[in-house]
Order: C-alpha cells, then structure tokens, then sequence
C-alpha cells in the first residue's frame, strides 16, 4: 500500500465528512448564529473575550493537539495500519468530531460554563459534583505529566545512565527553552497591538509568522539558560499561576495562535514529506508495516485490539480532554455560532489528518521500531518524516534540520496545553461550590475565598507540580481510559441536554455506549491485573500499584453511577437531583 494514497484518500473522506455530517450536525442541533454568545454577553476582559474565527481557532487547535494526534497512532500501529486508519476516520468522523461540537455548542448555550454545568441542568447536582471532581482530578494529572515534560525538554543537564551530561542534549533542550521564552515575550506583545492598538489581524499575523522564525533562529543559536529540571519545575509553576489567571487576550488567544502556526507548518513539511516520496517513487512511500497483525499485541505488550486500539488513539480519534477544552476556555471566546463547526468540528478532524500522516512515518521506519530501535513516538514522527523529505531529490541534505524543527515543535505544545489545562481546571474547582447559574462572584464566605480565581488556581498549580515532582507516572497508566471515560461522560451529557430541549440526539447513542464499554474494560483490566500482583506478592509492588487498583475500581463506579443517571434522564426522562 502506498502511505501517499493512505494519506490523501483518509483526508478527502475527511473533508467529506466535515462538509455534509457536519453540516447536518448543525442543522439537526439548531444552530442559530443571530444568538448572541457568551463572549458578547458575559464579556469581562478576563475569560470572556470575543475572538475572531482563525486567532480562536488557533488556540483550540493548539490546546487540544500538541503530541497526541502522534503518540497514539503511532503506539497503535503494532495492529496494523487497517485497524489504525479505520478508527481515525470513523472515530473522527462519528464519534470525535461529534464529540468536540457537541460539548463545545452546549457550553455557549449555557453561558460558557463548563460541562458540570450542563450536567447539573440536565442530569442533576448530585451528577455534576461527580462529573467535576472527576474532570478535575483528570485535569490535575494533565498539569502534572506535561509540567514534567515540559520541565525535562528545558532541563540544562541531562544524564545519561553513567550520571554524566548529555551536551548534545543539554544544547537541544536549552534552545527549546529560549524559543518557549521568546514566543510568550512576542504573544505578549502580539496581544496588545490587536487588542489595544487596534492592528489589523492579518498584518499583526505576517509580522508574527516573521517573528516565529526569528524565535527559531535565536533560540537555535543562542540559548545561554541552562537549568535543572527542578528549577523549571518552580518556574512553570509560577508561570502558569500567572499565565490561567491573567487576560486570555494578552497571553492564551496571542500565543495559542501564533503557535498554531508552528503546527501547520510542522503538518505542511510532512504533507510535502508523505506526497513527495510518492510521487518520486522512492522505497519510503510504501507501507512497510502489515496491514493487520492479529488482535493481541506480542511487541510492546499493549494488550489486546479491544480495547487498547480505543484508548490508546485518544485525540486522533477521540479525546476526553477535548470537551474540557471546548467547554472550557473555547467557549468563553466564541465570537458567533456558525464559527463552532469548524473550530470544533473542522479542529478535531485536521487531527485526524495528523494521525493518519503519523503512521505514515512510522510506516516508513517500520522494521527499526518492531526492532525496537526506535520506539519514542516523537522521534518516530521526526526520523520518518524527515527521512521522507530526504528521499525528495536535492533535499538530501535536510533529514536533520527537518528533524531537530519537527522535535522543537513537538515539545513547544506541551507548554501551550499545560497552562490551558490549568486555566481548566481552575475554572472545574470553581464551578464545584456554585449552583447553576451563579458564578464566583455571587458568593460569599469560604466559597468566595476558595472559588477567587487566585486561589483555585494556587491550589491547581500546587498539586499538578507537586504531583509532577513527586510521581505522577506511577499513576498515569490509568489516563488512556480516564480520558475515554470523560469523552463517553461528555457524550452523554450532550445527548441528555438536546433531549431535554427536544432536538435530535439519536446521532450520540452509538458513540456514547461504545465509548463507555470501552473504558470500563479497559480499567477492568488495569484492576484485576493490578490486584492480582498485590494478591501474589509479585516483585516491584509499591503504591502506584496500589493507588492504579484503588482509583481504577472508583472510575469503574462513577462511570455506572453517572451512566445510570443519564440513561434514566436520556431514556427515562427522569432527573435527579
């Protein structure tokens, strides 16, 4: 099979998806842009800020991507390229896509608030106090697992396993850190030419793609910053403190758009990469890796296709994190209704088309990664697509410059998601101690000091980074289905809410159930495996197993309990409080 065909034919279905069930999605749902929006009507300079269509789609593209859209297809590639490419489309099309606009159009038709929200109005309080410490929790490991990254693509000395410095490593990661320092100071100022002096969009734009390439090129040659890991475990916990409480004009919407860019340009260098070496004819072109190779994962041990194939493509098929994004920060800014499709809808399949090109590169290294010799999915990404612009005659000479860029990118998103994570999860501790319709403003007492945007973030920030600095991997086995779990949560909170309005909500069904069999099994898993080593006493036991045990069998209960609640209102239409 030729990757190129792959490639072109998975986003030519892409796009057909995109223009009639989208489309239809919308008119099924009642989408109405003569509504005014929450950004309009709530509009405070902070969380509430009009954005136009491309700046918003630019910070939810880069707060919902980053490496995921790689990992998973990637990962899921030791079944086989057929089982990979039809999730990617049909997740993305039916279940994904669906997923993303769903979450995102319920939120702006309740102020802009999150799902808890919605779940509160149409399911019951009792199910949005489960919903948010659910989401919350989810959210805190996020912070924890991307500070943590984040802090090791920066850190100035790193080891090898003799405990001496890598330089060439320590070189790489101290330009990231420059260029990551370099984009905050210019979407800083990107952010007061448009919303304080009045620039047009499209010249700030130019002179902000200008400046992305001089970032690269000043972080790639002079990066004197050369930190431990521990100091900039502190110092990204000081700045997404600042970062989730400050205006989300002066850093989030500036910096989520110009770093988007970066991404587009990162998918065009592989797109030129994939069609290139088709049409050149070179070995590279073909897909080297067989088209299934059966339903149990002897390579890397990920288990069986069901339901490890679903878990582990998250954001290239469909992602929890996704309608936390949406209902989260995204809502707050939309300037008009018609803009939700193609932000939510169109966003969520342009990952899709990054997951398909994803395994294509590893398609082109194929018997190297069943070697075992290359097996992080980042370098994956980066030596197949690099090897494929390579294989373009007269761009012989570009395999490692392509390949340091595509590494850069990579590591500049976990950033970008990382403080739109935190701003999340201050705004799910929030909405805890609130009843529907008030916001942090109506309380008073204790509720007022927990829920001061300051505070809840404070507590955020603590938590994410302690957690970081102190082993969150020993727990993060369990975000695979955590995450699908909170995708089949918002599905069914969705497909409650055009219930109770009286609009069609019958396109959720198979998606929903689907993706709460899935999770359930798979922490069905997690638990009898992790209980069955503490049972026999094995080697290597310790309270990450335990804690993987304990918390798994409490997802497995919410996920009943919160499923029962919304089939009794989807069904039923009962509501409890």
């Amino acid at each position: 099979m030729n990757a190129m065909l792959v490639v072109i034919v998975g986003i030519a279905i892409l796009v057909v998806g995109y223009i009639f069930y989208g489309g239809w999605l919308a008119k099924q749902w009642g989408v109405d842009d003569t509504k005014v929006t929450p950004a309009h009507e709530l509009e405070d300079g902070m969380d509430y800020v009009p954005a136009k269509a491309p700046v918003l789609m630019g910070h939810h593209f880069s707060s919902i991507a980053g490496a995921g859209p790689i990992n998973g297809p990637i990962q899921a590639a030791v079944f086989g390229w057929v089982p990979v490419v039809l999730w990617v489309l049909i997740g993305g099309i039916f279940f994904g896509a669906v997923h993303d606009y769903g979450a995102l159009f319920a939120s702006i038709r309740h102020k802009g608030q999150s799902l808890g929200e919605v779940v509160a109005l149409n399911i019951g309080e009792r199910a949005k106090k489960l919903f948010l410490v659910f989401s919350y929790l989810t959210l805190v490991l996020v912070v924890a697992a991307f500070a943590s990254i984040v802090a090791s693509t920066f850190n100035g000395f790193p080891l090898d396993k003799e405990g001496n410095v890598i330089e060439a490593s320590a070189n790489t990661n101290a330009a990231v850190a420059m260029i990551s320092i370099l984009f905050i100071i210019m979407a800083i100022i990107f952010g007061l030419a448009v919303y304080r002096r009045g620039a047009p969009l499209s010249v700030a734009t130019v002179v902000g793609v200008i400046g992305i390439i001089i970032c690269l090129v000043i972080g790639l040659n002079f990066h004197p910053i050369y930190l431990s890991n521990t100091a900039w475990m502190w110092i990204i916990g000081v700045y997404i403190l600042i970062a989730s409480v400050a205006p989300v004009w002066i850093l989030l919407q500036p910096r989520d758009y110009l770093s988007s860019f970066l991404l587009y340009g990162m998918m065009i260098i592989a797109a030129v990469g994939v069609i290139g070496a088709g049409l050149t004819g070179a070995d590279a072109a073909h897909m080297d890796m067989p088209a299934f190779t059966g339903f149990t994962d002897t390579m890397t041990g990920l288990g069986t296709l069901f339901p490890a194939l679903f878990v582990t493509i998250a954001c290239g098929a469909i992602s929890g994190f996704h309608s936390l994004v949406g209902s989260g920060t995204t809502a707050k800014q939309l300037d008009h209704e018609r803009d939700a499709k193609p932000i939510a809808y169109g966003g969520m399949l342009i990952e899709c088309a990054l997951a398909l090109i994803s395994l294509a590169a590893v398609s082109f290294i194929w018997q190297e990664y069943a070697a075992g010799d290359i097996r992080t999915p980042t370098q994956v990404f980066a030596t197949g697509i690099s090897r494929m612009v390579a294989s373009i005659p007269g761009l012989a000479s570009t395999q490692q410059t392509v390949s340091a860029l595509l590494v850069l990118t990579v590591s500049a998103f976990c950033l970008t998601s990382l403080d739109t994570a935190t701003r999340l999860a201050r705004y799910m501790f929030q909405e805890f101690w609130l009843k529907p319709g008030e916001t942090y403003k109506d309380v008073t007492g204790f509720k007022a000091t927990l829920c001061n945007p300051l505070v809840a973030t404070a507590i955020t920030v603590v938590l994410g980074v302690g957690l970081g600095m102190t082993g969150y991997s020993k727990i993060w086995p369990l975000f695979g289905a955590a995450n699908q779990l909170l995708a089949g949560l918002a599905l069914l909170t969705v497909c409650a809410w055009l219930g109770n309005i009286g609009r069609n909500n019958k396109m959720f069904y198979v998606p929903m159930i689907f993706m709460m069999i899935v999770t359930i099994c798979s922490l069905l898993q997690t638990v009898t495996n992790r209980f069955g080593k503490i049972m026999a006493g094995a080697e290597g036991v310790d309270w990450g197993t335990y804690a993987q045990a304990i918390l798994g069998t409490l997802l497995i209960i919410l996920a009943l309990v919160l499923a029962w609640e919304g089939i009794q209102t989807i069904f039923f239409k009962k509501k409890k409080a």
